[in-house]
């Protein structure tokens, strides 16, 4: 054993104790949480290859992987007490194996790495789970809103551009759009699963080693594609995490835009959308009050993103091109901040739109009186009359200006007005177009069905565009499958040849 079992290296006295209240202990607490399992996985990895390349004997192999099976079968957390004075969770891990073994057979583990290309490896391990955990939950947000579109086929409203209203749409094509944005969204995440998926192993503290060690060997065995083809581009290279925080930063504007949408349908003033009182609060003092709960936490949750991106960067490009702590521990932080408020951002909006309220009755009352359907009239004098549009334009504008004057509805536009205005504007009177006409181009309904083109609201251009949705959705679930398939094959193949190397 080591005359000190804390010693550290050159270093001659402890870490300060504000060195291990402001960075080993809050790192050791966080980093356990997240990277026990992945540090054991990486040890019996690299004993497994050591062995294969003749590095260590059989007889220390056997020993080493002995205690790291039993480190394994702690599952996600130790069971035993982790010390801060030991700086992190290696130092932590490797005491229990040389306590249990000796210096003499333990200390052989750490043969041809580096703290360094280990704490690469473990993070990118990390980021991988996280991305399995985070696309589920994105593909699961898809199907609520996919479902919800699917429900609301029917529920005709008036659309808005900046904020006011603008033509008739149903809500469904509004779920459509967002699910285009997510889908988006989601092949960004696909993209970046190839950046995350090389292995660093082996770059050691950046230079390489002399030992002749395998890294196809522990890149395969833990997992991953391919390993990192330079050594200084094993420790140096954290860009992964800066694309991560930017998937999440456009993803979370998404989910912030359609918060901030159902925000505003769900106030009495529009009344078009009512959230499930599981998810919403009453007021302290105010008993009419139903506030969206969710809503406000997703917004909130989704704007720290940015903030995660900004600060990543800004430590990130003061550093130097090789192994540092502020590029690996203080950045890489941002990270884990990031995933945990957007992957509560998912949840909180899976639950708010499984059992969302959507009030038709009040969208079609407002799409037929709030003027959403004037640009239809507009087109209507077009085709009946042989104006120019721009003519039909300034009548139609004319006639609105008319109506709200004098405190009538959309719904309520005649003939009689229309000439007017078109009479006052272009000294000209319209004979072909009739009650009946002006009175079918007023009509919602029937303006979403009419737009039948490519990207159209029409019944038959909604299911088209739920089905390539819903392609997308299931291609995008079979590529998962397909990855998460080969993690398992590379785990189950370690395992077995863990299992064949200790039966000798």
């Amino acid at each position: 054993m080591l005359k000190n079992e804390n010693r550290r290296g050159k270093m001659k006295t402890p870490p300060a104790p504000e060195v291990v209240k402001n960075i080993i202990t809050p790192n050791i607490l966080d980093g356990t949480k997240r990277t026990f399992w992945a540090y054991v996985d990486l040890n019996r990895a690299h004993v497994l290859m050591l062995r294969k390349q003749n590095i260590i004997s059989e007889e220390t192999c056997l020993k080493i992987l002995k205690v790291n099976e039993d480190l394994a079968a702690m599952g996600d957390t130790p069971t035993f007490e982790i010390d801060p004075k030991r700086e992190d969770l290696y130092f932590n891990l490797e005491h229990y194996l040389i306590d249990r073994v000796g210096l003499q057979v333990g200390g052989q583990q750490h043969t041809a790495r580096s703290r360094n290309d280990m704490t690469s490896t473990v993070t990118r391990m990390v980021a991988r789970r996280a991305y399995f955990e985070l696309c589920q939950k994105f593909i699961e947000l898809r199907k609520t809103i996919q479902a919800l579109a699917e429900r609301t086929r029917d529920a005709v409203m008036a659309g808005n551009t900046h904020l006011q209203p603008s033509e008739p749409i149903t809500f469904a094509h509004y779920c459509t759009a967002i699910l285009y944005g997510l889908q988006r969204d989601f092949e960004r995440l696909n993209h970046l699963y190839e950046h995350i998926n090389e292995c660093p192993l082996g770059g050691t503290s950046m230079g390489s080693s002399t030992w002749n060690i395998d890294r196809q060997m522990t890149s395969d065995l833990l997992g991953f594609d391919r390993p990192v083809r330079n050594s200084i581009d094993c420790v140096a290279s954290r860009d992964y995490v800066l694309e991560f925080l930017s998937v999440l930063t456009i993803a979370g504007n998404t989910l912030c835009r359609l918060s901030n949408d159902l925000y505003i349908w769900s106030t009495p003033d529009f009344g078009y959308v009512e959230v499930e009182d599981s998810v919403a609060v009453c007021s302290s003092i105010m008993p009419q009050k139903k506030n969206p709960w969710t809503l406000e936490f997703i917004k909130g949750k989704t704007a720290s993103l940015e903030g995660d991106l900004v600060a990543a960067l800004s430590t990130m490009r003061t550093t130097p091109y090789t192994y540092c702590l502020d590029l690996s521990g203080v950045a890489v932080s941002n990270l884990w901040m990031a995933l945990d408020q957007m992957n509560a951002a998912l949840e909180l909006m899976i639950a708010t739109l499984k059992d969302i309220k959507v009030n038709k009755e009040r969208m079609l009352a407002a799409a037929r009186t709030n003027y959403c359907t004037v640009t239809e009239l507009a087109n209507t004098l077009v085709r009946i009359e042989g104006i120019s549009f721009r003519e039909a334009h300034e009548i139609t504008a004319m006639v609105v200006d008319w109506m709200l004057k004098h405190n009538k509805k959309a719904d309520a536009i005649t003939t009689d007005v229309i000439n007017e205005m078109a009479n006052e504007l272009f000294n000209v009177s319209f004979e072909k177009l009739t009650q009946h006409d002006v009175d079918l181009a007023l009509d919602p309904v029937l303006n979403v069905k009419s737009k039948d083109i490519i990207g159209g609201t029409s019944d038959r251009q909604e299911g088209l565009q739920l089905e390539e949705i819903a392609e997308h959705i299931a291609l995008d679930e079979a590529l998962l499958a397909t990855r998460q398939s080969a993690l398992s094959a590379a785990k189950a193949k370690m395992e077995a040849l863990i299992k064949e190397t200790l039966a000798h």
